[in-house]
């Protein structure tokens, strides 16, 4: 089926942001996406217009994900190049990023895994914890892959097969998550009436889970678009960029979007 898509959205810009670890590209430009048990093909076709090979009745499911009914070109449009040129030319050059809606445990899990590592390394992690502990599952084309698996899934797994995820220190993290996750004190429902500083204080009560990746959960898994990760390389854009401070007040409630276009940008200028 087609979707059109009337304001920012770029495949390739939100696969290389850092936020999702499961994306697959399969050449010509099509990425396999999974999310629970249904995956999904898409690949953009040019002028808005995406063509998506999923289940007839899940394209509300993907506009969700996608976060299709926020106006990211607004939200790029507000930093004044004459006051603020660097964040305006950040947000012209990473035209594209969204932040998408996914599953808050999966980002809880994937953000504990990050820690200290590469994406590529990140992505293997993933990939090994699915096929250990997820469910073994078929997309529409006919071809396997493993749902995110629940915390029960990973509470059973073995110390040993748990190793083999290649997680290293982080595994305990991981099963402690999966623990707090079975025993109702990591509640994302609760989290979400929360406000951003209370998620965030009761986040970094996880074993191992400090405040860059409670940030990450609240921006990637929660939604709440304010929330603004700070790893080295945002870091340095704060101290190179706004010695005097960043306007967090003035940009807010988007201040992870924007957190997200000086991260690509910065990024990028250094390839």
């Amino acid at each position: 089926m087609i979707m059109l898509v009337d304001d920012d959205f770029d495949l390739d810009r939100i696969a290389e942001s850092g936020q999702c670890f499961r994306w697959e590209l399969r050449g010509e430009g099509t990425y396999r996406i999974p999310l629970g048990e249904r995956c999904l093909y898409i690949r953009a076709l040019g002028d808005g217009r995406f063509d998506l090979d999923c289940g007839e009745n899940d394209l509300a499911l993907w506009r969700e994900y996608f976060d299709l009914k926020e106006c990211y070109s607004a939200i790029r449009a507000r930093p004044d190049p004459r006051s603020d040129p660097f964040l305006a030319e950040c947000a012209a050059s990473e035209r594209g990023i969204r932040i998408l809606r996914q599953d808050p445990w999966e980002v809880t899990v994937s953000f504990i895994i990050s820690q200290n590592r590469n994406i590529p390394a990140i992505r293997r992690s993933v990939e090994l914890l699915c096929r250990a502990a997820g469910k073994s599952c078929v997309d529409g084309r006919g071809e396997a892959f493993y749902s995110f698996p629940e915390p029960e899934a990973i509470l059973a797994l073995s110390e040993r097969e748990l190793n083999e995820c290649r997680l290293g220190y982080r595994g305990r993290y991981v099963r402690a998550a999966a623990a707090a996750a079975m025993d109702g004190t990591l509640d994302f429902p609760s989290l979400r009436t929360k406000t951003p500083e209370a998620a965030r204080d009761a986040l970094t009560e996880l074993y191992g889970v400090g405040i860059k990746v409670a940030s990450c959960i609240q921006l990637f898994g929660l939604h709440q678009l304010d929330a603004f990760p700070v790893d080295t390389w945002v870091r340095r854009i704060l101290e190179n960029e706004y010695p005097d401070g960043y306007p967090f007040e003035e940009y807010s409630p988007y201040n992870g979007v924007y957190q997200q276009y000086m991260f690509a940008f910065y990024r990028h200028k250094a390839l």
